[in-house]
């Protein structure tokens, strides 16, 4: 947490004569739409506006929550989000730990001249002017559940603010299954369950929801799901012809990563798929217990995270990727 004299300058930042932007990730997922959003509406009831931006779009099953229709997104108002930026006295960084993370965005965040506050649980943050970072919480939701408990005012959280910290600790921890869960997250959840979270209507809002097009991807990768190293790793594919066969809708491979885990025997799950757009690969790894697929990662594939999940990339064709990947998971202890 943020030391006792950062709380009390930051306190002293948030008033609403000062322009406050939440930025978070590339390609949003739960953890970083509700962060982002619980904490704009946290702002808003102490009396303080924020504006809340993307480097892209997000996933139609994240934009049930109160104010995710407001989202500037980057991509698509390239000159509102670069405007917002450059005139910010305060800006919030949400669920990642450096500007490359952030596409467009990075190059005006690394000008700006406002205040740059990081809240993230990713592992060797970069330099920012205030910074909380805890690798050990699982979710940066609960970072900012935390955030406002410092703040001293766990007496301000609604229903709005409820709703968006309870989705992202839920969609982060993959339904509170995940290792990183503590006793302190289910005290977390079922203090924002007393203020208006609804755990059926946030899970039937966020996960079933499955678009046509998630289907059947899903039943093709695990129509032809492989288990390599002795039956410890589990590898899924798609190509960049298949996504377009089946009408690929953002967020539809969504979590499809977490089904090689399932498998009795596997400890670690790789899911790669072409972009739709450039030419690269875009890798998803899961994983149990102390198998560290962020070193993993960072060491073979330009990327990095959590030790049991991280992403990572490969400029290489698929298939070349998938052989590279064999070697070198052959070549680790797990």
């Amino acid at each position: 947490m943020f030391t006792p004299a950062e709380l009390l300058e930051i306190k002293a930042l948030l008033t609403p004569e000062n322009k406050i932007v939440i930025l978070t990730h590339y390609n949003p997922d739960g953890d970083a739409i509700g962060s982002t959003l619980g904490l704009k509406h946290y702002l808003r009831a102490k009396g303080i506006e924020a504006d809340v931006l993307t480097p892209n779009d997000f996933p139609k099953f994240l934009k049930w929550m109160p104010d995710a229709k407001k989202c500037v997104i980057g991509e698509y108002k390239r000159k509102v989000a670069s405007d917002l930026i450059r005139e910010a006295d305060v800006i919030f960084c949400l669920d990642f730990n450096s500007p490359s993370r952030i596409g467009i965005l990075g190059e005006w965040l690394t000008k700006a001249k406002a205040k740059k506050i990081l809240i993230d649980h990713h592992q060797q943050p970069e330099n920012f002017d205030y910074v909380y970072s805890d690798t050990i919480i699982p979710a940066t939701c609960q970072m900012i559940y935390h955030f406002i408990e410092a703040m001293g005012d766990e007496g301000l959280v609604n229903k709005d603010i409820a709703d968006c910290l309870y989705t992202g600790i839920m969609t982060d921890t993959g339904g509170f299954r995940f290792r990183s869960t503590s006793a302190t997250t289910h005290r977390i959840v079922a203090h924002l369950i007393e203020n208006g979270a609804d755990p059926s209507i946030i899970t039937s809002n966020t996960w079933d929801t499955n678009t046509i097009s998630r289907m059947r991807l899903l039943a093709l990768i695990l129509g032809r799901i492989e288990v390599v190293n002795d039956g410890k790793v589990a590898v899924m594919y798609l190509t960049r012809k298949e996504l377009q066969e089946y009408g690929f809708q953002k967020g539809d491979t969504e979590g499809f990563v977490n089904y090689g885990l399932s498998i009795a025997g596997v400890r670690m799950s790789a899911f790669f798929m072409e972009d739709l757009y450039e030419d690269f690969i875009k890798i998803s790894f899961r994983s149990k217990d102390d198998v560290d697929v962020n070193q993993f990662s960072r060491k073979y594939f330009q990327g990095g995270g959590h030790i049991n999940a991280a992403g990572g990339k490969s400029n290489d064709p698929l298939m070349e990727t998938l052989e590279i990947f064999k070697e070198k998971i052959a070549s680790e202890n797990l």
